[in-house]
């Protein structure tokens, strides 16, 4: 394993996973409905937990010189994410709103991060690191999934408000 280089693909993850939660907050910011509020409440939570997971991970890199065990035993295709994508929700976001575009912006963060976790977890070597970037892009995908259709959900809404249906 390269130290420096494993270093460095922690260190862009945490930065992915805190520019989501940054994206998020500043969403639930905008945000008028409680709803609406909690879903971007509940997606910086999950970053929050990723930046942890990784900090954590960073430090015993450092320290031990390997990956620290635990947390990721199970497949992480058996690990399932919050449900975090309420049917009510679809009606309470305004398709030309703030808290749209984020969703646009968050497909596009989830989509980075799986390409860097699923390319970690085919390159490492330490077993617990492929565990974790195995887990973290099982949870990436299940955000990534909820937030296509929410977009797409949206996207329908404007085209049956402006009648942009050719059929």
């Amino acid at each position: 394993m390269d130290k420096s280089n494993t270093l460095t693909i922690l260190k862009n993850a945490f930065l992915i996973e805190r520019k989501g939660k940054s994206l998020y907050e500043k969403a639930m910011d905008h945000a008028k409905d409680e709803a609406v509020k909690d879903f971007f409440k509940d997606l910086a939570n999950d970053e929050l937990e990723h930046m942890n997971i990784l900090e954590k991970q960073f430090k015993a890199l450092m320290k031990d010189g390997k990956f620290m065990a635990g947390g990721f035993e199970n497949d992480g295709g058996a690990i399932t994410a919050p449900d975090i994508l309420d049917e009510s929700l679809k009606d309470k976001i305004n398709a030309a709103s703030f808290e749209a575009t984020a969703i646009t912006a968050a497909i596009s963060f989830e989509q980075k991060a799986i390409k860097m976790y699923s390319e970690r977890e085919k390159e490492a070597i330490d077993p617990e690191e492929k565990k974790m970037y195995h887990w973290l892009s099982v949870w990436e995908k299940t955000h990534l999934k909820k937030l296509m259709a929410l977009e797409a959900s949206l996207i329908e809404n404007i085209w049956n408000d402006n009648s942009f249906w050719p059929f």
